[in-house]
């Protein structure tokens, strides 16, 4: 959990008990006026409509080949380890839209247009990186394991470690999936809690964005102090 000014950023998992646990204790102890959560008009619809992912192959037109296929892919990956654990998959976010609803709080999504995400995605995956991941993924069977709890929200370390892990072997996937909209979410977060100051304001990302989204909200917020 990170906190700056009138604001409070928890990182969760989209598919863990303990994240939604996370949520409802921070709400509760917190009481926000505010709940910011790490989505989009299109992806809150599909959460709370409860609307099967659309994987015909018409989204290959709209996102092109690369985008459609990592959303496909992750999208069913993500499906089966909630399975594992007993999760749907969003819930942690649908916990917090819940808990502002029902408690008369306004309302941010602060995510880019995950369209724009997509289609970004198919236009700068590299053909090394395209190489690299078929590489990885025969690799995997036979790499060393990693014990990870899926009910828990990963420790900062192995996040941290996974991130760089990215970066350095795919650099495009990190520079849409985590910068470009690190970038988006930090001046969406910034307007509001210039327009809010009076008011608290509880944001909920996925664990891997907090410690860069904070840089980045207190370098906007000291670039626009220095040309008042």
């Amino acid at each position: 959990m990170l906190t700056y000014k009138n604001t409070t950023i928890i990182g969760t998992s989209h598919i863990a008990k303990g994240s939604i646990d996370t949520i409802t204790k921070t709400f509760n102890n917190l009481n926000p006026d505010i709940v910011c959560v790490e989505l989009d008009h299109k992806r809150l619809h599909a959460l709370l409509t409860n609307q099967k992912p659309d994987r015909s192959l018409k989204g290959i037109k709209h996102y092109g080949l690369q985008g459609y296929l990592f959303a496909v892919i992750g999208g069913y990956i993500q499906e089966k380890l909630g399975n594992v654990v007993g999760i749907k998959p969003g819930s942690d976010m649908l916990t917090a839209v819940n808990l502002a609803r029902t408690n008369n709080k306004e309302l941010q999504l602060i995510d880019q247009n995950i369209d724009i995400t997509l289609k970004r995605f198919s236009k700068t995956f590299t053909f090394k990186e395209k190489i690299r991941l078929v590489i990885d993924i025969f690799k995997a069977p036979f790499g060393k394991k990693m014990h990870i709890n899926l009910n828990e929200v990963p420790e900062n370390a192995l996040i941290n470690k996974l991130m760089l892990q990215v970066k350095d072997r795919y650099p495009s996937i990190y520079q849409v999936l985590i910068e470009e909209r690190n970038e988006v979410m930090a001046k969406n977060i910034y307007n509001i809690m210039s327009k809010n100051i009076e008011k608290k304001i509880l944001v909920v990302i996925g664990a891997g964005h907090e410690k860069e989204l904070l840089q980045l909200i207190k370098k906007e917020d000291f670039r626009r102090d220095k040309v008042r």
